[in-house]
């Protein structure tokens, strides 16, 4: 195939119009790649458009390659070019609230909008170096701590003005982080407390950004439902109501914490308990856990249905 696609022009003799399945698949990518094509033939039972004029028999061929005559003027897939971004849904738990992290726009376009941090991929770099990048210049974070995931990658032709540009959109989770300042081209960076204003009709951020927020929390909150996420939102060591404080920020509903603590001690690998205790709060001393060894939830913790109802997990 490489020497094909280092070739000028594909020329394919094929006697009464008939392709192999072979040679149809490597007309295909050959199309893909926008190289000009001609057939003996009229090709028959072949999945692609034969573009008008790239049917022409072997003499009036040569005489084109050979300079005699006008060319034939096959039809050329366009090509798409597109700048590859990457942005960062980072989600915390401040205040026993569900925040995330949001930049203060310093340029054009959106300038003064609050978005996700993230930008334009550089020569060398990978999309998660892009990201971390990211994360330490325009917030000043220390990223080494933090792990990503990727979420999905969002490419509609219009999402950005500036032109075709398509992000791969990284998940985090952190416990409480400090205070964030922003820096290059975010003209400040903060904690916000997740709510729905953010990605609704009159959203407040630029791009796409609250679809990309908005799909980011649903993810969570599945992943909270089948697997031990809810601790990467706590710390070291924590209590059983620290956790279950996490699961009602992000699902938004109260919980019944005696059910809940229940659960989390049955399912097997979720915490482990320590023989550390808090004390420095009111009431009786409360036990100190730590991660589990489990990743998956079995059987899994799912969130009630409606909001804002007391409900069991």
């Amino acid at each position: 195939m490489e020497k094909i696609f280092s070739s000028d022009i594909v020329y394919v003799v094929n006697p009464d119009g008939y392709i192999g399945r072979t040679t149809a698949y490597e007309l295909g990518r050959v199309h893909e790649r926008g190289l000009a094509v001609f057939y003996a033939e009229p090709p028959k039972d072949l999945p692609i458009d034969i573009p008008e004029g790239t049917v022409v028999d072997a003499r009036s061929l040569a005489k084109v390659i050979g300079g005699e005559g006008a060319p034939p003027n096959p039809v050329r897939r366009p090509r798409v070019a597109a700048l590859p971004t990457a942005d960062i849904v980072i989600f915390t738990i401040r205040f026993n609230r569900l925040h995330v992290l949001l930049v203060k726009r310093g340029t054009d376009p959106y300038r003064g909008r609050l978005a996700l941090p993230g930008g334009f991929v550089r020569p060398g770099e990978s999309l998660e170096d892009t990201a971390r990048r990211e994360l330490r210049e325009e917030t000043g974070l220390n990223d080494a701590g933090i792990r990503l995931q990727q979420l999905r990658t969002y490419s509609h032709p219009r999402r950005d003005p500036r032109g075709r540009i398509i992000s791969t959109v990284f998940l985090a989770i952190t416990p409480d982080l400090p205070e964030v300042a922003g820096a290059s081209d975010a003209h400040r960076a903060d904690w916000v407390e997740v709510e729905e204003s953010l990605w609704g009709h009159n959203s407040s951020l630029a791009f796409d950004h609250g679809e990309i927020l908005q799909n980011g929390l649903e993810h969570v909150r599945r992943l909270l439902e089948h697997t031990t996420i809810g601790v990467d939102f706590c710390g070291e060591l924590f209590a059983i109501s620290d956790l279950r404080k996490v699961y009602e920020a992000v699902w938004g509903f109260e919980l019944n914490s005696g059910n809940f603590q229940r659960k989390v001690r049955k399912t097997t690998g979720f915490v482990v308990k320590t023989n550390k205790v808090r004390s420095s709060r009111p009431g009786a001393p409360a036990e100190l856990f730590r991660r589990g060894t489990a990743g998956i939830l079995y059987p899994p913790m799912m969130r009630p249905r409606q909001r804002g109802r007391t409900g069991t997990p």
